[in-house]
């Protein structure tokens, strides 16, 4: 069980790929202790990200409700805000609304991420009808215009996280929303900065390499090629990439923006299983035995992370969100250990 001791200073939230399974593997989490739990949205690959919240509304009772992140480009404003309403209301005010340009949303439907300027006129148009404003979009006047007997009166209040990598989305966040997820970037002071990790908790003795670890977390190492690839970064320091890359520009081009996210961020595909080395695992992902996990999660708290999101995956959801739940209740063991030696010195 996750002890939420006043003196850990990480909150500790799960992350999921909207599936047939994934409301309850959801309530199993609150079972469990974590905080929030967060889904992707990427409708070309998982379940409908808003229907799966609402569910998740109705079997959860303390557990805050996430977005990491919607995407702007593939749902019209109002059509959001009165999804945000919905969840809102079914859950008693515990949503977040995480935003991104969708890069991999974007991808999967051969297109660019959205500006930045875009995303955050996105989410200004939605603070605004969150309070019952009428709003100029697309040249038109519109409204949400509940009345009494809806299922939650305006105005309503979210917080609005946005998903940014580099200098632009990050300087967006700054002026636009009131925190950031991030996967790899150092986003400096935020109120809330939540950082995203993919990968598996190792048992005693067992090695990165095993056939579990690579279920469980060959996925996450896959994604650092694809990411790698969308965005034309220097792929050299990645084990096989040459071979790798050569195989996805061979692709049909039609089709290459689909076949190279089959399985993103849930499973390896086969061509990745095919050219990506096992040991990437190990370099590239979020893995190791809890006491090694638990010291990573404390040096994100020391560059300034609130809140670490952990996305469990391959065939054994349950067992990857318990074992992720001692590595949430070894930081917090410890943090309650320097607390009260502190005070003990003081």
């Amino acid at each position: 069980m996750i002890t939420r001791s006043g003196a850990a200073r990480l909150a500790f939230g799960c992350a999921f790929a909207p599936g047939p399974h994934t409301v309850e593997h959801i309530a199993l989490a609150e079972s469990l202790g974590y905080r929030h739990a967060w889904l992707y949205d990427s409708p070309a690959l998982y379940l409908d990200l808003w229907a799966t919240l609402a569910r998740a509304a109705e079997r959860t009772d303390r557990l805050g409700l996430g977005t990491a992140v919607m995407v702007p480009r593939l749902r019209h404003v109002l059509a959001t805000a009165s999804a945000i309403v919905t969840v809102h209301g079914l859950s008693g005010g515990r949503l977040t609304v995480g935003v991104g340009s969708g890069l991999t949303a974007a991808r999967t439907l051969g297109l660019k991420p959205m500006r930045w300027s875009e995303v955050a006129a996105y989410v200004g148009a939605l603070r605004r009808l969150l309070r019952g404003e009428t709003v100029e979009w697309d040249g038109r006047a519109i409204q949400l215009m509940y009345d009494e007997g809806h299922l939650d009166v305006l105005p309503v209040e979210v917080p609005f996280l946005f998903g940014a990598e580099g200098p632009k989305g990050l300087a967006a966040a700054r002026e636009h929303a009131d925190g950031v997820i991030t996967i790899r970037a150092n986003p400096g002071p935020f109120a809330r900065s939540a950082r995203l990790v993919t990968g598996t908790v190792l048992e005693d003795g067992e090695p990165p390499t095993s056939d579990r670890a690579w279920e469980a977390a060959g996925h996450a190492a896959a994604t650092a090629y694809h990411v790698s690839y969308e965005f034309g970064s220097d792929m050299s320091g990645l084990p096989n990439a040459d071979a790798w890359r050569a195989y996805i520009d061979a692709l049909p081009e039609a089709e290459r923006h689909l076949l190279l996210h089959k399985g993103h961020v849930t499973t390896v595909s086969e061509h990745d299983a095919r050219f990506i080395p096992r040991e990437t695992v190990a370099q590239l992902t979020f893995t190791g035995t809890v006491d090694q996990l638990a010291a990573r999660c404390r040096r994100l708290a020391a560059r300034g992370i609130t809140d670490v999101i952990f996305q469990p995956a391959g065939p054994d959801i349950p067992r990857e969100l318990e074992a992720f739940a001692r590595v949430a209740a070894a930081v917090a063991a410890d943090a309650e250990h320097a607390a009260t030696a502190e005070g003990r010195t003081a």
